[in-house]
């Protein structure tokens, strides 16, 4: 059986360490898909790499981590303006793909709308496969005024959320594993430090299950983080998950 991660960036992957362990422990095969693609080979190739040395230091193979939908278009930020071909490129790494047991996605939460894309593109996907998705938060502002967003903050409106045990070390590794990414320092100076703080005032990490239907809805109310920080209208996203998915999954723009 193999776990199935489709993300959008190289890195993504950091915040989803406790269900790699999980699923290593369990002794479950596990792939990486990565749809954004990056400008320019050698910036490809520098955040694989950074990709291929976390998941190495965690025990998995190096080729459990690929771009998947080179060629499409849809370069960081630029997701949901490719869905269809982006789709297309995932359903033939799926069908190369034994027994697919689950896939993770970053969460469906409006932090940032290439996170979005993918979970409408993973929602088809698993459909199709009559599989289940589960989902980790990254970032997202619901709720917030003064501050610009939290990290890893699982939202009410995703449903239950499901606990993930680590221990002291285990925690204390994964604090360290940020060193992986050098390419990405700026960005994690100012993630990691909120996203740690969230885990010790939320009770440690959690999971949730992307159920189909919260895709018709807007993921919290208020401005999203990527209506702000990037200026891309929910609506836009909305309008591009509408025309690959289903009539369960279509959202509707919806009141801010």
């Amino acid at each position: 059986m193999t776990v199935v991660y489709i993300l959008a960036h190289c890195d993504d992957e950091y915040a989803a360490l406790p269900l790699i362990l999980e699923a290593k422990a369990a002794g479950r095969d596990q792939i990486f898909l990565y749809v954004a693609e990056n400008r320019g080979v050698e910036l490809s190739a520098r955040r694989m790499s950074e990709v291929r040395t976390f998941l190495a230091a965690l025990g998995l193979p190096q080729d459990s981590a690929a771009y998947a939908c080179v060629g499409t278009g849809a370069y960081d930020g630029q997701v949901h303006l490719h869905l269809a071909a982006c789709l297309s490129a995932l359903r033939e790494r799926l069908d190369a793909i034994d027994k697919v047991e689950k896939i993770v996605i970053a969460a469906w939460e409006g932090g940032h709308a290439d996170h979005d894309a993918c979970a409408a593109l993973a929602a088809v996907l698993a459909a199709e496969r009559g599989v289940g998705i589960e989902q980790f938060s990254l970032y997202n502002r619901r709720g917030l005024t003064a501050v610009p967003f939290q990290a890893c903050a699982p939202m009410p409106e995703n449903g239950p959320v499901r606990r993930l045990q680590l221990s002291p070390g285990q925690w204390l590794r994964w604090a360290l594993l940020v060193r992986c990414y050098p390419s990405q320092a700026t960005s994690w100076l100012g993630l990691w430090p909120s996203m740690f703080a969230g885990f010790l005032l939320r009770g440690g990490y959690g999971v949730q299950t992307l159920e189909p239907a919260r895709l018709s809805e807007r993921p919290h109310a208020g401005d999203l983080l990527y209506e702000r920080r990037f200026g891309v209208p929910y609506g836009v996203v909305a309008q591009a998950v509408a025309q690959i998915a289903g009539p369960g999954l279509r959202p509707s723009p919806g009141p801010a």
